[in-house]
């Protein structure tokens, strides 16, 4: 591609430190995302727009310089404040679009000082890219927190190639209707030229949204992978991309000496006892309480399982002062409590429940030693996660326990194990099928999956995007 890129997510790809002796350092960020795009960034002297995560003691002038100077592109901050972070991110994004779209209602909190507060911040984005951008870029707008962004661009920029991926899910019209604010965020994601989705079922769901709740939506054409919508003279594509993860980078850094020393410290103290593995961020859409209730219910029906598996749950940190994830929190705590009350032995304890972080070293020596991943949510946009356990068994040897309402299963549910977390029963029997299962099984399973991942990775994931625009 060579057009320049400009790229608006919620934050820069950036990390921000101040070091003890007062020194602040700023460094790259890590995940998928940054792995994909900062080739093509670098290629065509990119900017990347967003919110640099800091307050304003930090001397962000200085620090984006040196970025810019070291990593080939650069970045645009847009500053907020405190009281902005709280009701714009913390408040709509996360306490109404969240849990929205991900079909649990009971969690949405509706309010309108929130919502102001959204449509002020995405009106800021939209005139940083404005004053930023030149003509033949193409701009690319990521997720929930910035769906209106495009619509105030529409009206600064009539002409500029606009597009959005949205990374979460997106739920069916009878969910959405419920939003107050329904046509607003709708009328923004179809401002537009293309807007991507992880599934093809997001996708779907996007067009009877706006077909059934958003007036004068002609669809233009349907293809295998897009759907063409007319629109106020306009023309949308809508598509689904499953996003993935750079393959070739896991196994690389999983096969490195240290992640081998560390994956055989780990495996030594849960010798003799396969060991199912969780590692999620603290999320009431991330299933883990039905997990735990499912493997409790496994070692109550399946006593050959006790003293031989071990579920080592890590759980990171997250949005710690909202009062649903303290209640999470809490909630986990006293299930752990109960399992290993009921069930522990000499020896042997069933569930190991951490909360905290964990360094790339161990993440990765986790993923190796485990025999067995648990990946239930009960809704996600793709959950690479579970992909990067699969890219990390390089023994080939691992078994991935799956739930059906992830977008991942649409790629690995052939090969994984394919779970309802809110059925606790078959959920359990699940559980004892992975434990029991034979060697060769385990191999065929995982080598089909880790060749899916590779062909499929994030390099692809943004070439199909780019070859759409």
């Amino acid at each position: 591609m060579n057009k320049r890129m400009v790229i608006v997510s919620n934050r820069l790809p950036i990390v921000v430190n101040q070091g003890d002796d007062g020194t602040w350092n700023i460094k790259a960020g890590e995940g998928g995302l940054v792995t994909a795009l900062e080739p093509l960034m670098r290629k065509n002297h990119g900017v990347w727009i967003g919110w640099p995560g800091c307050g304003d003691d930090a001397p962000m002038a200085d620090l984006l310089k040196q970025f810019t100077s070291d990593q080939g592109y650069s970045l645009q901050p847009v500053p907020l404040s405190d009281e902005e972070v709280e009701n714009y991110y913390r408040g709509f994004a996360n306490e109404t679009l969240w849990p929205l779209f991900h079909d649990l209602l009971g969690n949405c909190h509706f309010s309108l000082e929130q919502y102001r507060t959204y449509e002020l911040v995405n009106r800021r984005f939209a005139k940083m890219t404005a004053e930023i951008s030149k003509k033949d870029d193409v701009i690319w707008i990521h997720d929930y927190q910035l769906i209106l962004c495009g619509w105030y661009l529409r009206q600064l920029l009539p002409t500029r190639s606009l597009a959005f991926f949205l990374h979460i899910p997106f739920p069916t019209p009878d969910l959405f209707r419920r939003l107050p604010w329904k046509s607003q965020i709708l009328q923004g994601m179809l401002s537009y030229d293309l807007v991507g989705f992880q599934t093809l079922r997001d996708h779907r769901n996007f067009v009877h949204c706006v077909t059934s709740l958003i007036g004068g939506i002609e669809v233009h054409s349907r293809q295998r992978h897009s759907t063409v919508l007319k629109w106020n003279n306009r023309l949308i594509r809508a598509g689904h991309f499953p996003i993935s993860i750079d393959a070739d980078d896991f196994i690389q850094r999983a096969s490195a000496k240290e992640v081998d020393e560390a994956a055989w410290y780990l495996h030594e103290n849960y010798e003799h006892r396969q060991l199912m593995l969780g590692i999620d961020r603290l999320d009431y859409t991330k299933g883990i309480p039905e997990r735990f209730l499912a493997f409790e219910r496994a070692l109550e029906k399946y006593p050959e399982m006790r003293q031989k598996v071990s579920l080592l749950q890590v759980v990171v940190p997250s949005r710690t002062m909202v009062p649903d994830y303290i209640d999470l929190k809490t909630q986990l705590d006293q299930l752990a409590g109960r399992i290993n009350g009921r069930f522990a032995e000499h020896g042997w304890v069933p569930l190991h429940y951490h909360y905290r972080s964990l360094d790339p070293v161990q993440l990765l020596a986790h993923y190796r030693t485990a025999e067995i991943a648990l990946i239930t949510p009960l809704r996600d946009g793709m959950n690479l996660v579970a992909k990067e356990y699969c890219a990390c068994s390089i023994d080939n040897n691992g078994v991935l326990v799956l739930s059906e309402f992830a977008g991942a299963a649409d790629q690995l549910g052939k090969h994984a194990l394919l779970v309802n977390p809110y059925d606790v029963e078959k959920a359990a029997d699940t559980l004892f099928q992975a434990f029991s299962m034979p060697s060769e099984e385990r191999r065929r399973r995982m080598t089909l999956m880790r060749n899916q991942i590779k062909r499929h990775d994030v390099h692809r994931w943004l070439d199909t995007f780019i070859k759409a625009l």
